[in-house]
């Protein structure tokens, strides 16, 4: 089959690799649409590692072609979400609430239950193998289309979990930082919270556009203003929540010091080299902040509930569609997404 392959430092490429085969437990899924995260760019940089050789990707649809010993409930031909974690629903971890971190004995406590395209060949080709099977593949209704819930598999289940875990209540302000695919997913989650306030921070038009479109009431341009004292203007002393989706020290002090006292970070930003905490806006620590990281959830049930939110139209995430490849054009992809050119927000890229 055909596959997209890490081939080391800034080098990815499509090549012919021997086609996956069910072990116990375990699910072939022919893809049927994928697309590029931040995570694979990180990847391609050399900035997180993963072995030469490795086929890369991790959000997917797809139909079931071969189910190994064991699965059952499901059917070959059926389509399926298969999330971006794939806890095994038996450890510690999954046993306890903490699906995301699901270890299983691998060693992966730091990336939890993130396996495909990281630790075992991910879903950027034609057909993949999916671990832990029963739990994680979930029937999508027949009404839906692949575009339409193909972002649920990732950045949607993250972004919306930015707002769950930073707890945002009805009534709440809150502010987002960085409107790429992830901060846009954050923005929509906090609406869907029950938030009476939601402000989205960028510094690219067609991203501060695309958050108006999904439901931002205000969007701040921070190349043009003091985003930090506009949001204490705009909500009367500080957010409730503010939800930092970069990664960067200087959105996670900007995030940290529009808070009011005893509000939340909620951090979904991958952070690389050291990440300081300024004493001044943590109040010395004595402000009742809370600071809180989400890894995606993951799991059949999570994907089966954003469906729904997706069927009752509660939200529609296919606008971050910006354009569409053919796998075998996905170098081409790559440097579109990684270079952010022509607005690009999300590919679609069909086997």
């Amino acid at each position: 089959m055909k596959a997209t392959v890490f081939q080391g430092s800034q080098k990815v490429g499509v090549e012919e690799v021997e086609r996956p085969r069910a072990g116990a437990g375990e699910a072939i899924v022919r893809v049927t649409l994928t697309t590029i995260c931040g995570t694979d760019v990180h990847i391609l940089r050399g900035e997180y590692p993963v072995k030469p050789g490795l086929t890369v990707g991790h959000e997917m649809v797809g139909v079931i072609d071969e189910l190994g010993p064991g699965v059952t409930g499901y059917q070959v031909g059926q389509r399926v979400l298969v999330g971006a974690i794939t806890p095994c629903g038996q450890c510690r971890g999954c046993l306890s609430g903490h699906a995301s971190q699901c270890g299983h004995g691998e060693g992966l406590e730091a990336m939890g239950g993130w396996r495909l395209g990281n630790t075992m060949n991910g879903v950027q080709a034609e057909y993949v193998r999916v671990p832990f099977a029963q739990a994680n593949l979930a029937p999508i209704p027949d009404e839906l289309k692949d575009e339409q819930v193909l972002l649920l598999a990732d950045i949607a289940s993250t972004g919306f979990s930015g707002a769950e875990s930073g707890g945002v209540r009805i009534g709440d302000a809150v502010v987002v930082f960085a409107q790429g695919p992830i901060g846009l997913c954050a923005t929509v989650g906090a609406r869907l919270m029950g938030a009476s306030l939601v402000i989205g921070v960028d510094g690219d038009e067609a991203r501060l556009a695309m958050a108006r479109k999904l439901g931002a009431d205000v969007v701040l341009d921070f190349r043009n203003q003091d985003v930090v004292a506009e949001v204490k203007r705009l909500t009367g002393g500080g957010a409730d929540v503010a939800i930092e989706a970069l990664g960067t020290q200087q959105t996670f002090e900007s995030a940290l010091r529009t808070l009011n006292p005893g509000g939340t970070l909620s951090s979904l930003g991958v952070y690389s080299g050291k990440l300081q905490l300024p004493y001044d806006a943590f109040a010395a620590g004595l402000g009742d902040h809370r600071i809180v990281t989400t890894l995606c959830p993951g799991g059949k049930e999570r994907m089966r509930r954003l469906m729904e939110v997706v069927r009752a139209k509660r939200v529609d995430l296919t606008p971050l569609f910006t354009h569409r490849f053919q796998l075998k054009d996905i170098r081409e992809a790559y440097e579109l997404f990684s270079q952010r050119k022509d607005g690009v927000l999300k590919v679609a890229i069909r086997p």
